[in-house]
């Protein structure tokens, strides 16, 4: 948790308490000693611009007399995700997990919904939240667009994609797409196409041999005599790639100008197959943009394309025109392509390198209606021992655990590739459609001290967030939608956020407004009342214990307040005072005379503008808070002396005598019985000059006599 180290032992996460070991970003400036400054600052994104400059007047004819260079922090290859990229992510899956949270809420409180059209919206609601989450990992980038297309140009350079994307992917085909199971060989197809780079870091992949070849052929001058440009084409059709399959198919010497008319069988031969490539019929209801084949919705219109297809490459296989063919690679190279189309197990397996490679192009060419998972399993084991990889990645391992039908297995290689975001926002994929996995994911579990397997990966996640003070914000969202033991955890978090900074307690008050705790907010406000309190902050004290409407402790401040200001009535000491005095305001009264210290208050600036030379009516004015005061019971009696020695200027009112004859009695009365009540041991004297009581006297005395002879 931010502010309190949480402990490793009792963390739900295992985690190394120490911080990690700083990375260090090796810039180059090629800048010449002495360097005397050093700017950095942030730039766009998570980029830092550092300006290393040299000293003034110290840049010699032809030195530059600065430099600034570029730096990426937290960047990341191979697929993986960076920090910042990470943090983003998290921020920005929070809205459609939590709209998703409150969707089933929703629906779980209609009690007259069938269980039919339930299941029916709520996979409507999984649909929309996979997509959402789909974007927030990437959308798919389109090539740049250019008005002369570089013909060797066989990949097109998009976004570079992430592992991440790939296992989401991979989850939204097979658990919440229902329009893709009639035709899941052409998704794999389609996500090869995005990941195949993906499968290995170490191991050759389809995808690394076609970035090689497209480097070579910047070079080549005659493709066709290259074996490696065969073995691409062979490559690009064996997975289904067919536009690259074709393109580089055009890339062939015989489509020359100055070489087709002496090559015109070739030709022939070459453009015949790239037809062929190009009209390969596709089971699947429509073709993105740019990729070539034919699509049939129905499996009868598929497979009357599919034989008529096949007898055509049959034909073209048995072709005399081959004989006619001189070029040896050509020759060879187009008969291995027919072989792959016909489905030539032989031809196949040399033409893919990873066990995934191979078994789309079985589900391609051999076995394009395999759609059970049980079939696509056994496949996958056969395709297995055909093409064993050493190093084996998270994503293949997911997708085993998915065409095994094993949930388990799934969320283990999730959490253990992945981290726990993925596996906290799969497990509404794995249950939307599989009554099994909803059990298993959501049955209470005495070994988990009574919660299920969901929410514990809930938690889990939370703690992650929790853990760092810039994600802390969102795991509040987590732990609200696990019933268990998500509050208390909850509370837990926003009691241990620290509460000397104003912007962190009314974001964890907005928290708490939120998903309605108001005991949490009352006593988070309580806890930053006293803590600004006894830090010497008394107005924000004050201030948050009013919000948290705390009369015990507002009561005890106002009595201490009172006691406070009662030691030492001075001017000074007052308008010390005098702000808390208005911020409890008069209605915490009850605590003991701090009534009487809103109207002392309001006397003094009576007074004070009658020491301003204000008219006679504001002088009466005081007096008459001045008599007030003498008679209020609230009104100690520390402060009837202070109260008539601040009036001996009203006592000596020249314009005439502003008490009348009884007022001034009941002054005089009060001030013998302060005389009496000195001689009592446990009497609080006051900070007033000795001469007080002579000076409050005399002006009794000369105020009396005038009162009295103005009486009529």
């Amino acid at each position: 948790m931010p502010g309190l180290a949480s402990d490793p032992d009792n963390s739900i996460v295992p985690f190394d308490p120490n911080p990690p070991t700083p990375i260090i970003y090796p810039i180059q400036i090629n800048l010449k000693p002495p360097i005397s400054r050093i700017h950095i600052n942030w730039s766009r994104g998570n980029l830092l611009h550092v300006a290393c400059l040299r000293p003034a007047g110290d840049s010699g004819e032809g030195l530059a007399g600065g430099k600034v260079v570029e730096v990426k922090l937290g960047g990341a290859d191979d697929g993986e995700i960076g920090e910042a990229e990470r943090r983003r992510i998290a921020y920005g899956s929070v809205p459609a997990f939590a709209l998703l949270q409150s969707r089933r809420n929703s629906l779980m409180a209609m009690a007259r919904m069938s269980a039919a059209s339930f299941r029916n919206e709520w996979w409507e609601h999984v649909l929309e939240y996979s997509n959402q989450i789909s974007d927030l990992l990437g959308r798919p980038k389109l090539p740049s667009g250019s008005v002369i297309e570089d013909p060797r140009m066989v990949l097109q350079l998009v976004e570079k994609p992430t592992s991440l994307k790939a296992a989401w992917q991979l989850l939204k085909i097979f658990y919440v797409d229902r329009l893709s199971s009639a035709w899941l060989p052409e998704h794999l197809v389609d996500w090869l196409a995005d990941y195949d780079g993906l499968l290995s870091k170490t191991d050759t992949t389809i995808h690394s041999k076609l970035a090689g070849l497209q480097k070579k052929l910047v070079d080549l001058q005659v493709v066709e005599d290259d074996p490696e440009y065969w073995e691409g084409i062979s490559l690009a059709l064996a997975v289904g790639w067919l536009d690259i399959a074709v393109k580089l198919l055009r890339l062939h010497g015989s489509y020359q100008l100055d070489q087709i008319d002496s090559r015109e069988t070739e030709n022939g031969l070459v453009e015949a197959v790239a037809v062929l490539v190009s009209t390969m019929p596709r089971m699947r209801p429509d073709l993105p943009t740019g990729k070539l084949g034919q699509s049939y919705k129905t499996k009868s219109d598929f497979i009357k394309a599919w034989e008529k297809w096949r007898g055509h490459i049959a034909k073209l296989d048995f072709s005399t025109f081959w004989v006619q063919c001189g070029h040896h690679q050509t020759r060879e190279g187009l008969k291995n392509l027919l072989q792959i189309m016909l489905g030539n197990i032989k031809n196949i397996t040399n033409a893919t390198y990873h066990w995934m490679e191979l078994c789309i192009s079985h589900l391609l060419y051999m076995r394009p209606f395999t759609m059970s998972l049980e079939g696509m399993h056994s496949l996958a084991q056969k395709c297995m021992q055909l093409k064993p990889n050493a190093n084996s990645s998270g994503l293949t391992e997911v997708l085993l655990g998915i065409l095994g039908d094993n949930t388990e297995v799934v969320l283990a290689e999730c959490s253990r590739t992945f981290g726990p975001w993925l596996v906290t926002h799969a497990t509404e994929l794995l249950s939307t459609e599989n009554d099994e996995a909803d059990i298993l994911l959501h049955e209470e579990r005495y070994n988990l001290g009574g919660i299920s397997i969901d929410e514990l990966h809930r938690l889990v996640y939370a703690q992650v967030l929790s853990s760092h003070p810039l994600t802390w914000q969102i795991a509040p969202t987590y732990l609200a939608s696990c019933p268990k033991q998500g509050l208390g955890l909850l509370e837990n978090l926003l009691y241990r956020q620290p509460v000397q900074h104003f912007q962190m307690i009314l974001k964890n008050l907005e928290i708490c407004r939120l998903y309605e705790l108001d005991d949490i907010s009352s006593r988070v406000m309580k806890i930053a009342g006293m803590y600004n309190w006894k830090h010497g902050k008394k107005g924000f004290g004050v201030y948050w214990l009013q919000q948290a409407q705390d009369e015990v402790r507002l009561n005890k401040i106002a009595q201490r307040l009172f006691e406070c200001i009662g030691k030492s009535v001075s001017d000074d000491s007052f308008k010390q005072w005098e702000g808390l005095i208005e911020l409890l305001g008069s209605e915490v009264g009850s605590a003991g005379g701090l009534e009487f210290l809103h109207k002392y208050r309001d006397f003094k600036r009576s007074l004070q503008q009658v020491q301003d030379g204000r008219a006679n009516d504001v002088a009466r004015q005081t007096v008459e808070s001045l008599i007030q005061l003498m008679k209020s019971p609230s009104t100690p009696q520390r402060f009837w002396l202070p109260l008539l020695h601040d009036s001996v200027k009203l006592l000596n009112w020249k314009d005439r005598p502003l008490l009348s004859v009884s007022e001034t009695n009941l002054l005089m009365n009060k001030l013998q019985e302060l005389s009496l009540a000195k001689l009592r041991p446990d009497f609080c004297d006051t900070e007033l000059p000795p001469k007080a009581i002579g000076s409050v006297r005399l002006a009794l005395a000369t105020n009396l006599a005038r009162a009295i002879l103005e009486e009529p």
